[in-house]
């Protein structure tokens, strides 16, 4: 069974990505795992004798366990198990390592993080741990702004800077979760430069993906803008997308004049619609495209 990974840190932002995340889960008959990643010695907050730790390390462990099924209940329904909910608490004293370790260890596919968390001093979620995650999970990345209200999924727009082979493969991925939910793929591309080249390189672009990816609901389009982030603000906010998805490269942006890091970083800002993050390293690893 596919799985997907919730972090929660228990705010109202959490909060909406837990349901967002199974709401998804419900719709590709994944299950979903719920995790908490606690630090034990922060959350005693006093010096505790070396002999005393086995058992207080149990009982924290417990505490947090029940924290979070109750949790869970109180937002998801009582009946966790029937509805393929799975609760795991972690003691790790990086949120980042305890979330790539569950990650790799019930290989999900898919991690949903809030954009934002209430734990400032734990590093919490969307800040430099939702951006480490996106280098190196094994996974795509969903970030959950704390203002989404989740509905089926209609339009799912991808921004390319037409990296051919790599977004082709995106985009072949992205046709599983599409046709889960019968939406639409919005290719757009946004040009800073007025001219023919992009339209006839995005007509070449259109062309190659057909040839390799057989989804019937992909559109494309082409947008010329000195202003890249407010022309795709605009875009998204035209089109209703309910999810914009974007590769996450090393060393070049998603967009031949900025860098794709300013960019992500004012889609955070923007925080209306989930953002989903590939990683050009990663996406390669794992499998997703037979959703159906």
């Amino acid at each position: 069974m596919k799985k997907i990974l919730c972090a929660t840190d228990y705010s109202e932002n959490a909060e909406v990505a837990l349901k967002y995340a199974y709401a998804i889960s419900k719709k590709l008959q994944a299950k979903l795992v719920v995790t908490h990643v606690f630090d034990y010695p922060t959350i005693l907050g006093t010096i505790i004798e070396e002999e005393s730790f086995p058992l207080l390390e149990k009982d924290t462990l417990k505490q947090q366990q029940t924290k979070l099924e109750t949790y869970c209940m109180a937002h998801l329904g009582t009946d966790l198990k029937e509805n393929h909910v799975e609760i795991s608490v972690l003691d790790d004293k990086s949120v980042l390592h305890g979330l790539i370790s569950k990650i790799d260890e019930i290989h999900a596919f898919m991690v949903v993080v809030g954009m934002k968390g209430a734990t400032i001093s734990r590093e919490l979620i969307m800040g430099s741990v939702t951006k480490q995650l996106i280098d190196k999970a094994n996974s795509l990345v969903v970030a959950v702004p704390s203002c989404a209200n989740y509905k089926a999924i209609e339009t799912i727009v991808y921004a390319t800077d037409f990296e051919t082979d790599k977004d082709i493969e995106v985009i072949q991925k992205l046709t599983g979760l599409a046709n889960a939910f019968d939406a639409t793929i919005k290719v757009v591309h946004i040009s800073t430069e007025k001219g023919y080249s992009d339209a006839t390189q995005m007509g070449w672009f259109e062309t190659k993906l057909k040839e390799k990816v057989k989804y019937d609901k992909i559109s494309f389009k082409v947008i010329v803008s000195e202003t890249v982030f407010e022309s795709l603000k605009d875009y998204l906010d035209n089109v209703e997308a309910d999810m914009v998805v974007m590769l996450e490269r090393k060393e070049k942006g998603i967009f031949k004049k900025i860098f794709h890091q300013d960019l992500v970083k004012k889609m955070e800002i923007y925080g209306k619609i989930p953002l989903v993050s590939f990683n050009e390293e990663n996406f390669g690893m794992f499998d997703f495209i037979n959703l159906k």
